[in-house]
Formats: C-alpha cells, sequence, structure tokens
C-alpha cells in the first residue's frame, strides 16, 4: 500500500488525457459518480475561491455538500471534504486501499497505472457516494472535455471561472 499510497500523492508532471482510464477505474468501483449529483467548475483562475463559495453556500442551505479539489495547499485530506470539513486521513487510507484494488486491475488491463488524479477522483466519487451527499462541487483537473471530471453524466450546473494563459 505504501507504494501505492506515495504514486497516488505524488506530484505528475505529464498529464494523459481521456476518459478510458477513468472509465475503466470508475466502471470497477461501481461506478459512484451514477449516485451523485454535481456542480462542475472549470477554467483557468478563481476555481478553488468558486467552490468554496458555492460549498459554503450549500451546506448553510441544508444540503450535505462535498467538494472536490486539486492539487491542495497544505494537506492532501483538503482536497476531498463535506460540509467544509475535510476527509480524515483514516478515512482517506480506507478509500485509497479500495481505490488501489482496482486502480491495479486497470493497470493489468490497460497496460498503465490511472493517473494521480484519476485515482483522488474516484476515490472522491466513492467517499461522497458512501457519505450521500446531496450535490458534489467537482473542480476539473486540467480542463477539457478529456479531463476525467467529465467521466460524470451532465452536471446539475456547470460553471467556467476566467480563463487565460496559465504563467509558468
Amino acid at each position: 500500500m505504501s507504494d501505492f499510497k506515495t504514486y497516488a500523492n505524488s506530484f505528475q508532471a505529464k498529464s494523459r488525457l481521456g476518459l478510458e482510464s477513468i472509465g475503466a477505474l470508475c466502471h470497477k468501483c461501481g461506478n459512484p459518480q451514477n449516485k451523485l449529483r454535481f456542480i462542475h467548475v472549470a477554467g483557468t483562475n478563481g476555481k478553488g475561491s468558486t467552490c468554496a463559495f458555492l460549498q459554503c453556500i450549500l451546506t448553510d442551505s441544508g444540503l450535505k455538500t462535498g467538494k472536490f479539489i486539486s492539487p491542495n495547499m497544505i494537506d492532501v485530506c483538503e482536497r476531498i471534504s463535506i460540509d467544509g470539513k475535510n476527509i480524515s486521513k483514516e478515512e482517506l487510507d480506507e478509500i485509497l486501499s479500495e481505490v488501489e484494488i482496482f486502480a491495479k486491475e486497470v493497470e493489468n488491463e490497460k497496460g498503465a497505472m490511472p493517473t494521480q488524479f484519476e485515482i483522488w477522483t474516484a476515490a472522491a466519487f466513492i467517499y461522497f457516494a458512501k457519505q450521500n451527499c446531496d450535490i458534489v462541487v467537482l473542480e476539473t483537473g486540467l480542463g477539457g472535455r478529456l479531463d476525467a471530471t467529465n467521466i460524470i453524466d451532465a452536471p446539475h450546473l456547470s460553471i467556467i471561472t476566467k480563463i487565460d494563459i496559465d504563467q509558468i
């Protein structure tokens, strides 16, 4: 498990756009994304703030609200939260152990381990489905039609924040 956790928490400079790998991973996980409703947030600047505002508004309105963001600022547990409370390290370890089994099956079948972002996306879907979230605020990764978060069915709302060129 430690090698998988290291991989899942590593920074990957190369992305692998496409929905085949995340589709296979989510299928093996029981398609938890199909049990959830989403607000999908994309854009270059302001996604994190928009997601935070939405989670607060929806939680204050009485909805059990999941939020998935990436990357995190300080701690990996920030990536997955419900009603403003981050997933615990114990819950995260449990979910990643579950995803590890399915990710290795995908690797054996497809010849490549799902990306770090795909693993986290599937883990978030599993957690939110198990916790019976009313709605999930879902931040895209790199965005575009081949972003792993686009494995979801049509969201209830899509938001596009400012689009710009990232400065390195």
